[in-house]
Formats: C-alpha cells, sequence, structure tokens
C-alpha cells in the first residue's frame, strides 16, 4: 500500500519495526492495553504517517480490538464512534460509524436506522417536562374549580422551584455512586411521572382545609412530585445525551418541545368552555354566572398525558438497546498513556470544531490542563455570557411571568387565558424548529433576542399590576395583544435557550450539566421572589365572575 506498514504486537515488549521516520512503521506506545483487547495481552495498531492524505489498508484485526485510544472518548461524531467500541457493531452503524479495520471513522448510517434513534431521543425528550407542561395548560380548566382561585398559577410555580430538591437528590446519588450510568436516575424521574400524573386522573379536584382555608391538597401534592421529576430531568436527561453528534441533542429539544405542544394540542381540542351571566333581578344590577363545561374533564386529560409519558419512557428503553452507553469515570480515566491510532483517525480529529467548554484530550484523561490565559479567557467569558442568559431567561418564562398569567389574562375572558397559554406553551416546538435550521451563535444576538422579550414581558407585567381593570378591558383588541405579546415572547425566551444549549453542548457533559444548573437556579430564584406579592401580599387582585369592578 504505496510503502504503509501496518504492524500488530501482542505481548508486553514493543512490536516489530525500528523507530518512526519515512517508510517505517513506528514504535508502538508503551501502557496499558486498548479498550476491547484480551485479558493478558496489549494490543497495538500503528500505522506511519507518510502524508496528510488518508490511508487505507485491509486488516484481519476484529471489530472491538480496534481501538482509537489517543483520546479515550473523542469530541464530535468520531467521538461518539471511538465510544461505540466497547459495544457492539450495530451500535456503530447506528451512529454511523464504520466498524472493523475503519473504526471511528464515519460511514453512511442506514436511513432508516438514523431516523429511528432521532425519533427515539424526540420522545424521550418529550417525556422531560410532559407532566409539568400538562398541568399548565390544564389550569385554566380547574383554577375555577380550585380554591386558590387567580393565584394558583403562582401556587405552581414556586412547587416547580422546590423541585430544584430533585437536582439535589441526583448531585448526591452522583457521590455514592460515582462512575455509574444515568439510566437509573432517569429511569426513577420517569416512573415518578407516570404514577403522579396517573393519580392526578381521579384525585386533581379533591381539597382539604388547612389553617381554616380550604386548598386543593392533591393537585398541589402531586404537582411537587412531577415537579421534583420534571427538575431532576434536566440533569439527567441532557448528559445522557452529551456523548452523542449534536444533531441528536436538537432532536431531545424538539422532543423537549413536543412535550409543550401535545398538551397544546390535547387542551384545544378540550377547549375551555364559557361562562354567561344571567341576570338574578329585575333591575340588571345582580347577575349569577352559568358555566358550561368543556368537551371532556380534566381527568380524561390527565390519562391522555399519562399515556405520552408511557410512551417516553418505552423510547428510552429502544435508546437503551440503539445507542452505546455513556462512558462511565472508570472509563473515562485510562489516562493518556493509550497511543493507539487506527487509519484515518488522526486526520479526522483535526476536523474537529473546538468549543470553549470542550476538555483537551490531557483534561478527558485526569491531567492537569496546561496554562492557556488567552484558552481560560474564551471559556470564561463565554460560558458564563451563556449560563447567564439560560438563567435570566428561565427565571422570567418559568418563574416571573407565569406566576402573574392568570392577573394579566384573565380580565379578558376565561378564552384569552385559555389561548396565551396554549398557544404561548406551542410556541416552545415552533421556536425549536426554528433553531434547527437557524441558529444563532452570536452573543450579540442572543442578547438582543433576549431584550426584545424583555420588552414583551414588560407589557403582560404592566397588564397584571392594573388587573382586574387594565387597558382595553372587553374589547377585542384586548384580548388580541394580550394572547399575541405571551406568543411572541415565549417564543423569543424559548428560542433563546434552546441557542444558548447547543452552543453549550461542545463542551460536553459537564457543560450540559452546568446548563441544567442555571436552568434550574433561574427557575429559583423567579419563582420565590414573585410568590409573596401574588399570595402573600395579594398586589395583584383578582376580579369575580359577572360582577363589574371596573365601573364601566
Amino acid at each position: 500500500m504505496g510503502g504503509a506498514r501496518v504492524s500488530v504486537g501482542v505481548g508486553a515488549g514493543p512490536g516489530p519495526g525500528p523507530g518512526p521516520g519515512p517508510g517505517r512503521a513506528r514504535q508502538p506506545p508503551r501502557g496499558p492495553p486498548c479498550a476491547g483487547a484480551r485479558p493478558g495481552a496489549q494490543t497495538w495498531l500503528t500505522t506511519p504517517k507518510l502524508t496528510r492524505r488518508r490511508q487505507t489498508t485491509k486488516s484481519s484485526v476484529p471489530f472491538h480490538r480496534v481501538s482509537r485510544c489517543r483520546r479515550p472518548w473523542g469530541r464530535g461524531r468520531a467521538g461518539a464512534c471511538a465510544r461505540a467500541e466497547a459495544g457492539t457493531e450495530e451500535q456503530a452503524v447506528t451512529l454511523g460509524c464504520a466498524a472493523g479495520p475503519s473504526a471511528g471513522r464515519m460511514a453512511a448510517p442506514p436511513l432508516g436506522r438514523l431516523l429511528s434513534t432521532h425519533l427515539l431521543v424526540a420522545l424521550f425528550g418529550m417525556g422531560s417536562w410532559a407532566a409539568i407542561n400538562g398541568i399548565w395548560v390544564e389550569l385554566p380548566v380547574v383554577v375555577k374549580d380550585l380554591p386558590e382561585g387567580w393565584s394558583l398559577p403562582s401556587y405552581l410555580s414556586v412547587l416547580v422551584a422546590l423541585g430544584n430538591l430533585g437536582l439535589l437528590l441526583v448531585t448526591l446519588w452522583r457521590r455514592l455512586a460515582p462512575g455509574k450510568s444515568e439510566r437509573v436516575p432517569i429511569q426513577v424521574v420517569q416512573a415518578l411521572s407516570v404514577v403522579g400524573t396517573a393519580l392526578l386522573a381521579p384525585l386533581w379536584h379533591h381539597v382539604a382545609p388547612i389553617a381554616g382555608q380550604l386548598h386543593s391538597v392533591a393537585f398541589l401534592t402531586l404537582a411537587s412530585v412531577l415537579a421534583l421529576a420534571c427538575c431532576a430531568s434536566n440533569v439527567t436527561f441532557l448528559p445522557f445525551l452529551s456523548h452523542l453528534p449534536p444533531p441528536f441533542l436538537r432532536s431531545f429539544f424538539l422532543g423537549q418541545g413536543l412535550s409543550a405542544l401535545l398538551p397544546c394540542v390535547l387542551a384545544l381540542l378540550q377547549g375551555v368552555g364559557h361562562l354567561e351571566c344571567l341576570p338574578a333581578s329585575s333591575n340588571g344590577t345582580l347577575w349569577l354566572p352559568n358555566d358550561f363545561p368543556e368537551r371532556f374533564p380534566a381527568s380524561t386529560f390527565f390519562w391522555v398525558l399519562t399515556a405520552l409519558l408511557v410512551t417516553s419512557a418505552a423510547a428510552f428503553q429502544g435508546l437503551l438497546l440503539l445507542l452505546p452507553s455513556p462512558p462511565s469515570a472508570s472509563t473515562a480515566g485510562l489516562g493518556s498513556d493509550l497511543r493507539v491510532r487506527t487509519p484515518g483517525v488522526e486526520e479526522e480529529e483535526e476536523e474537529e470544531e473546538a468549543s470553549p467548554l470542550q476538555e483537551s484530550p490531557n483534561q478527558a484523561a485526569g491531567a492537569p490542563p496546561s496554562p492557556d490565559p488567552d484558552a481560560h479567557r474564551l471559556l470564561s467569558v463565554h460560558s458564563a455570557c451563556l449560563l447567564g442568559l439560560l438563567a435570566i431567561t428561565n427565571a422570567l418564562t418559568n418563574g416571573v411571568l407565569p406566576s402573574v398569567q392568570s392577573f394579566s389574562c384573565l380580565p379578558y375572558g376565561r378564552l384569552a387565558y385559555h389561548l396565551a397559554v396554549v398557544l404561548g406553551s406551542a410556541a416552545n416546538p415552533l421556536a425549536c424548529f426554528l433553531a434547527m435550521g437557524v441558529l444563532c451563535r452570536s452573543l450579540a444576538g442572543l442578547g438582543g433576542l433576549s431584550v426584545l422579550g424583555m420588552l414583551f414581558g414588560s407589557y403582560l407585567m404592566a397588564l397584571a399590576i392594573l388587573s382586574p381593570c387594565p387597558p382595553l378591558v372587553g374589547t377585542s383588541a384586548g384580548v388580541v395583544l394580550v394572547v399575541l405579546s405571551w406568543v411572541l415572547c415565549s417564543g423569543v425566551f424559548s428560542y433563546v435557550k434552546v441557542a444558548a444549549s447547543s452552543l453549550l453542548h461542545g463542551g460536553g457533559r459537564p457543560a450540559l450539566l452546568a446548563a441544567g444548573v442555571a436552568i434550574q437556579v433561574g427557575s429559583l430564584l423567579g419563582a420565590v421572589a414573585m410568590f409573596p406579592p401574588t399570595s402573600i401580599y395579594h398586589v395583584f387582585r383578582s376580579g369575580k365572575d359577572c360582577v363589574d369592578q371596573c365601573g364601566s
């Protein structure tokens, strides 16, 4: 093959051939055996680098013996192929990796298998927040029957924020069981989501007195359990995907969008009913509300939501069969002594795109990083800005604005509230679709979009402060403006979150874990800050059905 020689040495000593040089095979490295070598032997595959052109060779080395040990768990799709070496050839083909002597290189995967993997990743992502998103879009239906009334969204926001205890539990589990995969916590999260949603169906309307006041104990208790599971999903689901190529992460976020879109479609089919005011006195000063029910009750809604969560759990089991297992701590710590090279791998590694949060090969192997002031500055500034955007946008979309959504919408009627909740939630997957086609990689661009979202949020906050008599109340223009503002605000912030998380994906598992923490911390601060003015000090005032409080 044009003077290139491939030498395979088995044993404790170096393989045959003189030292490195033109036309000569290099000395095989000393150190631990490659992953996949049979016990008691060291296996090396070396090839001289004569030119920068990719070398090809025929070899009878089995698939599991060809190891890319120069960088045990590489970056990008090539790194995903290297991780597949510890699995089966079928797992490598799933990611489009060539097996056999060209392991670590990319091959054209079967289209059906690739599409199936993307579909399973999307369905897996759908289960991350489907439970809480389902409860949220059902609020316009249940708010009129539960004793908390217009303050119910504020209670739910705080419960979701307190669900950050799930993050602490996952962190504790990682400390007690280091090196374990993400499979167990993910399965626990999915089980809690399925059971909690199934119990909501028959129990959501049960109330009990607490401190002399009625409260929806069953609804709030089960919502807190579901919040615990959903918050934990941010630090379990994302790290599980960190060893996959970036396109799969976008499919995951598309699935997270489906966790909002599918409950929205179901809520639109259900409707919100409507209210009619019937005169109760001859002079027309007293009116009685007459409620018309929805097309199907809230219990049916929660049963269908349970079926969606079961589908997501089944998709995760399918992923465990298709994808290579993520690297454990013990595997990733093999050390930098592994230096086996396969033909074509070294050239492909040079093409990999660097990322501000991506670890160097020495860092991935456990060695101390080399001092590089410029790289450290890029790491601190770029990653801090992205994580800051995630924290701020989630504080607004998961804490501040949802707490006052009922106060900003219900003065315009139940239909306005219903459309704002449903269409605003549907803007999330639309933003994911947009990010898949047009991804903003500029910090300035993402910052500008965040400012635009804050402008819409300021208008909505002003409406909530002026409740129950905001501008244009009782007019079609007021309904259109409030619904449109909620849709645009939700869509802009959702795009910023997806774009920032996609940029952080290059940093691998640590970066995605930091992104999950930023999301949860921002949500917690936003919800806790809004609970006292909405539910304790009653800064925002509620309206009453069939009572004119604006003097019109």
